[in-house]
């Protein structure tokens, strides 16, 4: 059976200067930055790379307008300085994209409100690459979007943020970037507890969930970077009744293009409540989210519920009339969980973005957990929390390089020229090399090679998306995958087609069966455990459920 160039060459007993625990965009950061200053780095992850709340978000690289109305302009900065850097280091992923704010007289914030924050958004992004922002009159908005609701426009204001289609995508890149500075990953591997010498923090010990063997790491530093999770991996450490964690529930619905659809990003106010709600071109989809509600459940179970569906509709509804969205045009839903601080006496809209570093000294010295941060943030805050930890071993932090280090899909100069090279010399059609460039960037030849000796790994499996044979092959053995969910949900992007896979799923998992050796036993149960994954994207409403749910 081929062997993963990823896969863990070394004892799970190693002793490391750190264990980052969690894999979500900033457990990654936080573990690449490190080891590229140095240090000898483990990261533990109880399922897959990027698998929690990092793919589960709007998918959005924003400079946080909002976070205005808090008064946080110090992460307003930050979310626009560390948006303009990934423009920079991974241009194949995260794209500018215009985001229209409609000016309604029935908006709770006047167009007076709106406009200076429009300015001092422009103010704090003195450094940006993309336009400023600028407004519409009534006349003109609806020209640009005709099919809104024309009952008290005034008008509309637009701006420029990013948006990363595929932000499991931008974890796999980073997870990459960390292994070449020599981090190991061990996936689907749950911390269970932490080793102590008195005070002083001496390693974790997790449990393959795959295997059911249990080991321990060694390292006199820990990032507890779980996410939602932070809670559950402290355990009993935690001083009785103690949290760190207010979770907060957000869903979005995936949808093909629909009557009146437009064609930009629209952030607007809800009608019920004012909060602000977005409907997202996706792709070749429309996405359309997010609510915000309290959420105290194991994460592992957070699914949209009817009320999230009828208020998304419901406003959608509201400002396309033309739309006339039901639940049964929903092809999936997802959700996730915000890991934002516990401040129960404060609504969910209202809790602070910014994150915590906490320092678990001196009950533990050497163990951290981060409270928060953001899609957009990641690596500021990886860059903190390193220049922490070397602050707190007494050492002077080496300088930090991931500000300018290019994403191992962005190491072309000229990504267009790049396309026209592979479409004149792999085999491959136009569908399938754009495809590819757009999912792995400079990496995409690498997948192309696979088809050289084999043809048939070019020609797509799943009409919908484009993927490929060679796709599942390359990704399975570079790109950490452990299982057949793994490769369809988070790194082919299979799983978040019109029909979440279902249809192709027999299919890869033969291709998957063909190059790893898997036995017909292997096989079976890959297909079921991806079958019972997807079900926490059904709609939930009885006419659709079953569509993504009962099979």
């Amino acid at each position: 059976m081929p062997s993963s160039e990823t896969e863990t060459s070394v004892a799970p007993g190693a002793a490391y200067d750190l264990v980052v625990i969690g894999a979500g965009i900033n457990g990654l950061g936080i573990a690449r930055d490190a080891a590229a200053r140095g240090l000898r780095v483990a990261l533990v992850e109880k399922e897959d790379i990027g698998s929690g709340t990092s793919s589960w978000s709007g998918r959005l690289i924003h400079g946080g307008l909002r976070y205005l109305e808090q008064g946080d302009v110090a992460l307003v900065r930050e979310s626009l300085r560390e948006r303009e850097t990934l423009f920079r280091i991974a241009p194949h992923l995260v794209k500018p994209v215009p985001l229209m704010i409609p000016l309604y007289s029935h908006n709770r914030r006047s167009k007076w409100t709106v406009r200076a924050g429009m300015v001092a958004y422009d103010i704090l992004s003195f450094d940006k690459t993309t336009d400023a922002h600028r407004t519409l009159t009534r006349e003109e908005t609806l020209a640009r979007f005709p099919q809104m609701s024309a009952e008290g426009l005034q008008g509309c204001a637009i701006f420029m943020d990013g948006q990363v289609i595929w932000s499991e995508r931008l974890c796999a890149e980073v997870a990459l970037q960390a292994t070449a500075e020599g981090c190991h990953i061990f996936t689907h591997c749950r911390v269970d507890g932490f080793l102590q010498d008195g005070a002083q923090l001496t390693g974790v010990t997790y449990t393959d969930m795959l295997t059911g063997e249990r080991h321990a790491i060694s390292a006199p530093m820990a990032v507890n970077a779980a996410g939602p999770w932070v809670d559950a991996v402290l355990g009993t450490r935690q001083a009785q009744g103690k949290r760190y964690i207010g979770g907060a529930k957000g869903s979005h619905l995936v949808l093909d293009p629909f009557p009146g659809a437009p064609a930009d990003v629209v952030y607007y106010e809800s009608r019920v409540d004012g909060r602000l709600v977005l409907v997202i071109p996706w792709g070749k989809r429309y996405m359309i989210g997010t609510t915000d509600k309290k959420f105290d459940a194991d994460p592992d179970t957070a699914c949209a519920d009817e009320a999230e569906v009828d208020y998304l509709l419901g406003e959608v509804n509201a400002l396309i009339p033309g739309a006339g969205l039901k639940p049964s045009d929903i092809l999936y839903t997802y959700s996730g969980v915000r890991p934002l601080p516990y401040v129960p006496e404060k609504s969910e809209w209202k809790v602070p973005r910014s994150h915590v570093i906490h320092d678990h000294a001196p009950d533990c010295r050497g163990l951290l957990s981060i409270i928060g941060g953001k899609l957009t943030t990641y690596r500021s805050l990886a860059e903190e929390t390193v220049d922490g930890l070397f602050r707190r071993r007494g050492r002077k932090a080496p300088p930090c390089t991931t500000r300018r280090a290019l994403f191992p899909g962005a190491r072309v100069t000229d990504l267009a020229a790049y396309r026209a090279q592979l479409l004149a010399t792999s085999g491959a059609g136009a569908g399938v090399v754009d495809r590819l460039v757009s999912i792995y960037g400079a990496r995409a030849g690498d997948v192309l090679a696979l088809g050289a000796a084999n043809p048939a790994l070019l020609e797509p499996f799943d009409p919908d998306s484009g993927a490929i044979p060679a796709e599942l092959i390359f990704t399975f053995r570079h790109e950490f995958c452990r299982t057949l969910t793994d490769a369809l949900i988070r790194r082919v992007m299979v799983g978040l087609n019109g029909t979440c896979g279902r249809l192709v799923v027999d299919a890869a998992a033969a291709i998957l069966a063909a190059d790893q050796g898997w036995d017909a036993v292997r096989t079976a149960r890959e297909i079921a455990d991806y079958r019972r994954y997807i079900r926490r994207f059904a709609v939930p409403c009885p006419d659709t459920a079953s569509r993504v749910a009962a099979q």
